[in-house]
C-alpha cells in the first residue's frame, strides 16, 4: 500500500473517531500551557432522558495529575417509570460512565443514585485516585417532579 493511501485512510479514520466523540467544548487555559478544559456530554445509558455535562482538565504533554471536575445533569427528554425499573436502587447506585484520565491509574467515574424519598436522581462524579488527601468529587441532581417516573414513584410510596 503506498503512503498516500495510508495517509488518506488515517485521515478518514480520525474523522470518524472525532464524529463519535462526546466533546462539546474545549477551552485553552492560556498560550503558554498545554492544559485545556474539556466539556463532554454523556447520556445516561439506562435513562435516555438525562444528559450530563462533565468539565475536566486535560493536560497534554504534561505530567500534572489534574483531578478537579464538575458535573451538571439535566432532564433533556422524557423519563418513564420503565426507565427507573431497570436501574440499581441501592444506596451505592451504579456506575453509568467511566473514563481513564491518566497513565497513573486514575479514572473519572459517574454514579447514578436514586433518592426515592425526594424523587430525585443523583449523579456523583469522582476521581478514583486520592489527590492532596482528597478524592475530588462533584454532585448534580435531576428532580423527577412532573415526569411519568415521578407519578409512578408517588403511587409506589403511597402503597
Amino acid at each position: 500500500m503506498n503512503i498516500n493511501v495510508k495517509l488518506a485512510a488515517l485521515v478518514a479514520l480520525s474523522g470518524l473517531m472525532m464524529s463519535c466523540s462526546d466533546d462539546v467544548g474545549k477551552v485553552s487555559l492560556g498560550l503558554f500551557t498545554t492544559k485545556d478544559v474539556i466539556i463532554d456530554a454523556k447520556h445516561d445509558p439506562k435513562i435516555p432522558g438525562v444528559t450530563c455535562h462533565i468539565s475536566r482538565i486535560k493536560a497534554d504533554l504534561d505530567f500534572a495529575d489534574p483531578s478537579d471536575m464538575s458535573i451538571s445533569c439535566r432532564q433533556t427528554g422524557p423519563i418513564s417509570a420503565n426507565d427507573l425499573a431497570d436501574i440499581d436502587t441501592s444506596k451505592g447506585g451504579e456506575v453509568v460512565f467511566k473514563e481513564s484520565l491518566s497513565i497513573l491509574f486514575k479514572s473519572l467515574k459517574v454514579r447514578r443514585i436514586l433518592d426515592k424519598e425526594n424523587q430525585t436522581l443523583l449523579y456523583l462524579s469522582y476521581s478514583t485516585k486520592e489527590t492532596n488527601g482528597s478524592h475530588k468529587h462533584a454532585l448534580s441532581t435531576v428532580p423527577l417532579y412532573g415526569t411519568q417516573a415521578w407519578n409512578a414513584l408517588k403511587v409506589d410510596s403511597q402503597n
